[in-house]
């Protein structure tokens, strides 16, 4: 949590402090120890899990109570076994209820990637009518494409007559590999807060990943036209860390973070890199905090990396030899 707060994150989503004791106090300590991110304790909408939540975080600069209920058809009657204008009722009597006890909360509408988006609409109105100060539109499977996710985020931008009252929020699941595309297009259809997680760790295949949602921000301005306060030259360190703590270890090929990110092993790469960096390279290694790219020696190299690697050992050859 210190890490992120260094990092520059604006939002800690601690745990959910009802699951377990060891949530409850997580959350509890995160809440008095950060003073520069809000933190956040998810809940499901009963009054319980938010009296939880409530108590976990009364120590914090920046509390934030995260509650909701799914609004796709399959989550509603085989999940929830209710109706929608039911489930419509109790998420707006949960915000009402956490409302009480803070003043930032967010709603979440779960599986919205499967919903009906006019039922939609309607709950998202509601719950920013009953308080909500974010509304997090989620992925929750990982079903969704870019261009579908992008066109439900401009949907709700067009349709929610009072959504600028609210924050938009997205959370994509990796199910399909498309929650960092997805994510982004959300962001570039009006969403604002972006949920994510260190190195894409999460639930079945994971979440939307921070580093490579910061860096593809950065590197395409010109696309995304956003800016974040994340400081990106922490974002190895930090990988390095919740892979040492998890034990969930990075894919050498992982972007942004892997081991291999910014290794070269064939020749016409190593020629093109040793030359110009730029040739192969859209992201400089120092601005995520590794210390340099990397020629590797493989069966594809080429005299150029070969050269390279025997003058980084100390050995000036001679062309024929």
């Amino acid at each position: 949590a210190h890490e992120l707060e260094l990092m520059g994150v604006d939002i800690i989503e601690a745990g959910f402090p009802i699951s377990s004791p060891g949530d409850f106090r997580a959350v509890q300590l995160i809440s008095q120890e950060i003073r520069n991110c809000t933190v956040c304790g998810l809940t499901r909408a009963k009054r319980e899990d938010i009296d939880s939540a409530a108590e976990a975080i009364k120590g914090a600069a920046r509390p934030r109570i995260h509650t909701g209920l799914g609004v796709s058809d399959v989550h509603i009657q085989y999940k929830l076994q209710t109706t929608r204008e039911a489930a419509m009722e109790t998420g707006v009597e949960a915000v009402k209820y956490a409302k009480k006890f803070v003043e930032d909360v967010q709603y979440y509408t779960e599986d919205a990637g499967r919903a009906d988006p006019i039922y939609l609409y309607k709950v998202l109105e509601a719950v920013i009518i009953a308080g909500a100060t974010v509304v997090n539109i989620p992925d929750t499977t990982g079903y969704s494409t870019p261009e579908e996710f992008g066109a439900l985020i401009r949907g709700i931008m067009e349709n929610v007559p009072n959504i600028h009252k609210a924050t938009v929020s997205v959370h994509c699941h990796n199910d399909l590999g498309m929650a960092t595309a997805n994510t982004l297009a959300g962001l570039r259809n009006g969403a604002r807060q972006a949920e994510v997680t260190i190195n894409g760790i999460g639930e079945r295949a994971g979440n939307s990943s921070l580093e490579e949602v910061v860096m593809a921000i950065k590197t395409r301005r010109d696309t995304y036209n956003l800016e974040t306060r994340i400081n990106n030259h922490r974002l190895y360190s930090i990988s390095r860390l919740v892979s040492q703590l998890t034990g969930i270890t990075v894919q050498p090929n992982k972007a942004i973070v892997g081991a291999n990110a910014f290794a070269h092993s064939s020749g016409i790469h190593q020629d093109g890199v040793l030359k110009e960096r730029a040739t192969y390279e859209i992201i400089n290694p120092r601005d995520v905090g590794v210390p340099d790219s990397e020629i590797i020696l493989s069966a594809r190299s080429g005299r150029h990396g070969l050269r390279h690697r025997l003058g980084e050992l100390g050995y000036e050859l001679r062309e024929e030899e």
